[in-house]
């Protein structure tokens, strides 16, 4: 609550900034005439986020699963069978309220707290209630040393910071003052300071920013995973946050780099969306150009089934062609035979 009570929101806003925004509404503005051109397309788009996302978002906490119970348990076909299996099952569902829900789910302390407990409600936690200890954000270095990196707000105060948190929040919709692609980052920002869960605090807080999202128009994260592109530059994630942070108990702390960096996030996701969409949606040598961007993406080894997911409108004859000229090029080979063998780039 920290940036709000200090009025860090009334601070000039630098040009850089500025431009992010405008290009990000451009996206937006674009994106209802996707969203009716392509249904089939977006529908399997929305699919392939929903499981990178619950992964990604666990993985940030270093909560990892087997792909195959991944998917097993994405698709309910399975049930968690352990803490990590309950965590990831557990975002899964309250992944599934926002977009089913959004509308309908007002960002209030009792929601929250509601929100947390369906988080955990595969594990025996307490999942549903506020911290009761204070708590630390560390940083663990290679060599196994732990470095505070920031001192939340104490268990006793928590209740008051988020009740507090909120209505600075509400205050700011109703007013229509600030930009939500500010005021957004600005709330979830002050949300990780408060830190109000002794567990769960990151995933929460990227929860919440999907759905300040989708209530604002900003629906991108259905079809372009924006917790998978945080993983991804995770190590900016952290260090924007611990730059944004520094004398927040102060209200002397700056948002600029937060700032920048979520929306870079955000330019990031409707990047990919139109590239996706719009590669798709125009014939077959667009075709094959989004098959090998997304082969480009492969970290290890892969799939051709784990490669429809990320070409949904892609036939399976035309991915293995695709997949057969790459490797005639000496982009790729093939390391077995059949329907699961597996691919490598070279």
């Amino acid at each position: 609550m920290m940036s709000f009570r200090a009025n860090r929101l009334q601070e000039p806003i630098p040009m850089s900034i500025v431009q992010l925004i405008a290009r990000i509404e451009e996206y937006k503005g674009r994106q209802q005439l996707y969203t009716q051109q392509s249904p089939q397309v977006l529908e399997a788009l929305r699919h392939v986020a929903m499981i990178q996302s619950t992964e990604s978002s666990n993985r940030i906490e270093g909560i990892t699963i087997p792909a195959k119970k991944l998917e097993e348990l994405m698709a309910d076909k399975a049930t968690p069978a352990n803490r990590s299996e309950g965590e990831v099952t557990g975002y899964r569902d309250v992944l599934a309220t926002i977009h089913a829900s959004f509308p309908h789910i007002p960002v209030t302390p009792g929601t929250i707290l509601q929100l947390h407990r369906d988080l955990y409600k595969f594990v025996a936690s307490e999942g549903g209630h506020w911290k009761n200890a204070d708590n630390t954000i560390e940083e663990v270095h290679p060599d196994g040393k732990r470095v505070v990196r920031f001192t939340p707000v104490s268990a006793a105060l928590t209740p008051l910071a988020i009740d507090e948190l909120c209505e600075y929040l509400q205050r700011h919709v109703r007013n229509q003052a600030t930009t939500p692609l500010l005021l957004i980052p600005t709330f979830i920002l002050d949300f990780l300071c408060i830190h109000p869960f002794r567990d769960g605090n990151g995933r929460m807080a990227r929860l919440l920013t999907l759905l300040l999202l989708y209530q604002n128009g900003y629906e991108v994260g259905r079809y372009i995973s924006l917790e998978r592109i945080i993983e991804e530059s995770k190590e900016s994630y952290y260090d924007t946050l611990a730059l944004s942070s520094r004398d927040w108990h102060d209200g002397w702390h700056t948002l600029y780099p937060w700032w920048e960096y979520f929306l870079g996030v955000m330019l990031s996701a409707y990047r990919e969306f139109e590239s996706r969409v719009g590669m798709v949606a125009s014939g077959r040598g667009a075709k094959t150009a989004l098959v090998r961007q997304m082969v480009e993406r492969f970290v290890g080894d892969f799939t051709i089934a784990e490669l429809a997911k990320l070409c949904p409108a892609v036939s399976r004859p035309m991915l293995r062609a695709v997949l057969e000229q790459m490797r005639a090029e000496g982009f790729v080979r093939c390391l077995g035979t059949g329907r699961s063998a597996r691919w490598r780039k070279n």
